[in-house]
């Protein structure tokens, strides 16, 4: 036709190849399998992380983190990719890191890693390297190789610390679970997973948080408030405040954050902080033969002075960063609270407020279960701090 050439066949062809490159033979776009791939060479990381496999490990990548986890007992270990973010023959992995304790979480942990990943000539991606996502906890291996220390009752982990060490802490845990059952009763696991890092810093890593949030805090425990089951508690150490302490205070600190493993199930969102600390301490020195001027000192001042506190600590008074002094009261008085109710209820009584505050409030509890209201309550336990510390 007038005005037209035909194109030539070495055109005809590159128009062919440019077509493939771009929509494939069939006419639709091709797969980027990347994200596949990915998830593929993930799987086949995890696989090496439990059968401890260390060359199946190394063939997937850098190898920098088999040691600090292959003292972890493990049940489950597993990544699912939520994201890639490819350029040419590099990459980054959103994952969804799962990993459950053998023989202590009844469900897995699930943590947000960060995965650096390559491809070679060949095609193949490998792992370059694997923290925590941004604004994500740290988990304790990422602080270098965890030794595992196992007692009858309590499995700790640790990172930069003896074995000696954690064995005093094993010792200490299982003395605390029998405590708390003979109290609570046993309707939980009875087994607690303690972590020991090496400083406050590695702490507040493994919390997301400032180091100055927990400055003076000796120990806290993370877990889902409410759940059915407490799936996966730890009991966090801070090695600098918990080492100061004696022996009582050590005891005590750890058996008060088993209670808050073995209440989990029962501490709901509704649950006053002064309940749920109190009852804890109330557990911690049940058997340590402390006095209450001597468990209570900062509050003991304050009733000695006239200074008694007009209504229970509402929870904003049980916030880390707040005054040391009225923190310290807060606890004091929520301990002395589950005293009373203990000393004038029995013990018994105490634990059935418990559960009842989560299931029908504070309100409905107070009047089923100690059969009164709460500003009843309230001046009892006015007079009972004046006639204990005043």
């Amino acid at each position: 036709m007038a005005g037209r050439r035909r194109a030539s066949g070495s055109s005809v062809v590159a128009l062919c190849l440019l077509l493939v490159a771009l929509v494939g033979c069939g006419g639709g776009p091709v797969a980027d399998t990347a994200r596949d791939d990915v998830q593929r060479l993930l799987d086949r990381r995890a696989a090496a992380v439990l059968g401890r496999d260390e060359s199946g490990y190394r063939r997937t990548g850098s190898a920098a983190g088999f040691a600090a986890v292959r003292a972890l007992p493990l049940a489950d270990w597993s990544y699912r990719v939520t994201g890639l973010h490819r350029t040419g023959d590099r990459a980054t992995a959103d994952a969804e890191l799962r990993y459950r304790i053998d023989g202590f979480d009844k469900a897995p942990v699930a943590a947000r890693r960060t995965l650096g990943l390559a491809r070679d000539a060949g095609g193949r991606w490998s792992v370059t390297s694997d923290r925590p996502a941004p604004r994500s906890p740290e988990q304790l291996w990422d602080r270098g190789e965890v030794t595992a220390v196992r007692g009858e009752h309590t499995l700790v982990l640790g990172a930069g610390q003896s074995r000696e060490t954690l064995e005093t802490y094993a010792d200490l845990g299982d003395r605390a679970v029998p405590a708390v059952s003979r109290a609570w009763g046993t309707d939980w696991s009875g087994r607690v997973v303690v972590l020991v890092p090496e400083s406050l810093e590695a702490m507040a890593g493994l919390l997301a948080s400032p180091a100055s949030s927990y400055r003076g805090i000796a120990a806290v425990t993370t877990g889902e408030t409410g759940a059915p089951r407490a799936p996966a508690d730890r009991i966090i150490v801070n090695p600098e405040a918990y080492g100061v302490l004696g022996s009582v205070g050590k005891q005590v600190v750890l058996t008060h954050e088993t209670t808050h493993v073995a209440t989990r199930a029962h501490t709901g969102t509704g649950t006053p902080l002064w309940l749920s600390e109190g009852y804890a301490d109330w557990i911690g020195y049940r058997d340590s033969g402390r006095t209450p001027a001597e468990a209570a000192p900062e509050l003991a001042r304050a009733v000695a002075a006239g200074d008694v506190p007009s209504v229970l600590p509402d929870d904003a008074a049980f916030g880390f960063t707040g005054d040391a002094t009225a923190l310290a009261q807060a606890y004091e008085g929520g301990w002395l609270a589950g005293r009373l109710i203990a000393e004038r209820w029995g013990a018994g009584r105490l634990g059935e407020f418990y559960r009842a505050v989560a299931a029908d409030g504070v309100d409905a509890a107070t009047a089923d279960v100690l059969e009164t209201t709460p500003q009843e309550f309230t001046a009892l336990w006015q007079e009972y701090l004046r006639a204990e510390l005043g």
